[in-house]
């Protein structure tokens, strides 16, 4: 009920934001794009669920806590509903067991409603496709749940966005919280259509990259999961790599993981030997 009552209240303040425009909001709004962006992009996707790179315990929990406030992720760069880490993780990690078949629990094949909003709402449905024994066992994600932190915001998430709604209400009123909390725009369903738009179209890769602050690069990905960097290739923007090179020069991030020349010569001739496949079928 809780998952339905901020799907509505969003959507509502989505549809307000256009009639509500201040700058003041607006770049409110940009900010907390980068922040939570970054959040989910950097600390629940590469960091949690791959273990791309490593930094100290308390800057994973930083980037981690942005992400749970990724409800709103507003204007450019929106990244659909992500949930507390113990889900997102979870979630992702049987995406990629069971990618591109009818147990990945968020296939765009799914349709456009399960995309948008059905996986994040059937918590349970998702365990059954994907052989746990009930929502909410989490499975594989024992290494996050043996720590207080994740369990801590699996157990209060809905008041962590709340109360962010809330400062932003009583901060500048009902324009800072529709242009804070979405935006008008139904740019969240770029991340759960990029697998559709990278394999399909790939000559709009780019732009859904720009918007998911590198994510966008979704073949780059499953091909390599563990790598760090999404965009391989010079030209392939990937802000969310430009970001942890900026924390390795600094100090804080260690233990980088990319694909090395020969990985990158093994997966072509793999994808060469599907296509021809294909061709012969």
């Amino acid at each position: 009920m809780a998952n339905i009552c901020w799907y509505i209240m969003i959507h509502v303040l989505a549809v307000c934001a256009p009639f509500m425009f201040t700058w003041g909001a607006f770049w409110v709004a940009m900010g907390l794009s980068f922040l939570t962006g970054f959040g989910v992009t950097l600390g629940y996707h590469r960091l949690l669920c791959h273990r791309s790179f490593k930094v100290p315990k308390w800057l994973e929990y930083f980037f981690v806590y942005c992400g749970a406030h990724a409800f709103q992720l507003p204007v450019f760069f929106k990244l659909q509903l992500q949930k507390d880490p113990l889900f997102y993780v979870n979630t992702h990690k049987n995406h990629h067991k069971y990618a591109d078949t009818d147990r990945d629990p968020v296939a765009p094949t799914h349709g456009f409603w399960y995309c948008n909003m059905g996986w994040f709402c059937n918590n349970h449905h998702i365990a059954a496709k994907c052989g746990e024994s009930k929502g909410g066992e989490y499975s594989k994600v024992p290494e996050l749940k043996a720590q207080w932190f994740y369990r801590f915001l699996h157990d209060t998430y809905f008041w962590h966005p709340t109360t962010l709604a809330t400062l932003l209400y009583l901060y500048g009123g009902l324009s800072y919280l529709a242009w804070g909390m979405n935006e008008y725009s139904y740019i969240h369903f770029t991340q759960g259509m990029r697998g559709v738009v990278v394999h399909h179209f790939a000559s709009l890769a780019t732009w859904v990259a720009m918007l998911t602050l590198g994510e966008g690069w979704h073949n780059n990905h499953h091909a390599f999961p563990r790598s760090a960097r999404h965009g391989l290739e010079w030209w392939q923007f990937d802000l969310t790599w430009e970001l942890i090179k900026f924390l390795k020069f600094v100090g804080l991030a260690r233990d980088i993981k990319l694909p090395t020349e020969a990985d990158k010569r093994r997966i072509s001739i793999l994808g060469q030997q599907e296509q021809n496949k294909r061709k012969v079928e």
